[in-house]
């Protein structure tokens, strides 16, 4: 007879896991692989995730850091530069090595970029608001002209900063920073620089705000909060600090089941499951089967905002069809019915 187990609710935060970003960036390099065949060299993890990378390898991908490490005999092969964004000196030194590359830059950071050139353009000095060496930050300082940008990552940085021109400067963000941790730094530049000029239209993405206003409903009374995703991953770090701010008694990162320590996990009732922005549902379904082996679970979806966002992929890709098989790797089953 077995024994019975002890009951537990989960509450399974949506929106969470891939946004239209990521979800274009993964397409862009399985459909380069259908169109194009094997080798497919991506630039930098095409997202942080490490499952994803994988399961792109074992189709076929090549992930290299620079775009020298690409052997001559496959230089007609695509390169694909990652979702987070490359310098302008990129696509530059892919032009000159005669490469075909494909950018998979989320269009929101895109977007960032437009912003900080815009500043330039009309004379400003940018304050790019973010975490240092994230490629993201190199990505968009990149595009601008050495010593036109100038990072600012705390409160503190705010305060320390010496402008030479204080009545011309603009400011743009990271996409994936904590939304209230922004709003302080940029209070602190404000108030020091009462002309700084605020970029057109937010810069940190709606899936950034919507994953941690959803992380924000779920916390309060849990005694668990676990977010997938990577360590390097920045929306994904940022959730778990919103967690614990928000009232959930223990938060942390994970990136499969097997890294849970069960043993060590003391008196459950309620625990709070959210994903990262670069983190596949299939680890969501595969956490919650692994509490299903150990409790009687419950699964409450704890939801904010429904999501439709979506983006298109590069011209060159359009003919090729994306079916559920070539996703499955990384969608899996859809765990979101069962939650209602």
């Amino acid at each position: 007879m077995n024994e019975a187990r002890i009951p537990l609710t989960i509450r399974l935060c949506g929106p969470r896991g891939f946004c239209a970003g990521v979800d274009r960036a993964i397409q862009i390099v399985v459909l380069a692989l259908k169109k194009y065949g094997a080798p497919v060299y991506v630039r930098h993890e095409i997202v942080h995730n490490r499952y994803v990378v994988e399961g792109l390898e074992a189709k076929g991908a090549v992930f290299v850091e620079e775009l020298h490490e690409i052997p001559e005999e496959h230089r007609g092969q695509p390169v694909i530069f990652s979702a987070h964004g490359v310098p302008k000196s990129v696509p530059a030194d892919a032009e000159a090595r005669n490469l075909f590359y494909l950018d998979a830059t989320c269009p929101l950071v895109s977007k960032v970029h437009k912003q900080a050139m815009r500043h330039e353009r009309q004379g400003r000095h940018v304050l790019l608001i973010g975490h240092a060496a994230h490629p993201e930050v190199i990505g968009t300082m990149g595009q601008l002209p050495e010593g036109a940008v100038s990072l600012i990552e705390t409160v503190d940085d705010a305060h320390a900063y010496e402008a030479a021109d204080p009545d011309n400067l603009g400011f743009v963000t990271q996409t994936t920073l904590s939304v209230d941790d922004t709003a302080g730094v940029i209070a602190a530049l404000t108030e020091r620089f009462p002309n700084l000029k605020a970029p057109a239209a937010e810069s940190i993405c709606y899936a950034t705000t919507n994953r941690q206003d959803a992380v924000k409903a779920a916390a309060p009374g849990t005694d668990l909060f676990l977010v997938v995703g990577a360590p390097n991953s920045s929306n994904s770090k940022r959730l778990v600090e919103v967690a614990v701010r928000a009232g959930a008694r223990h938060a942390l990162l994970v990136q499969r089941a097997d890294e849970i320590d069960w043993e060590g996990l003391g008196d459950l009732k309620t625990v709070a499951l959210s994903a990262g922005a670069s983190a596949p549902e299939t680890i969501v379904s595969e956490i919650i089967e692994a509490f299903r082996q150990r409790f009687d679970v419950t699964v409450e979806l704890a939801e904010t905002v429904q999501e439709d966002e979506t983006f298109l992929v590069n011209r060159e890709l359009r003919d090729t069809e994306l079916t559920v098989a070539d996703m499955a790797f990384v969608n899996g089953e859809a765990v979101a019915n069962g939650a209602r």
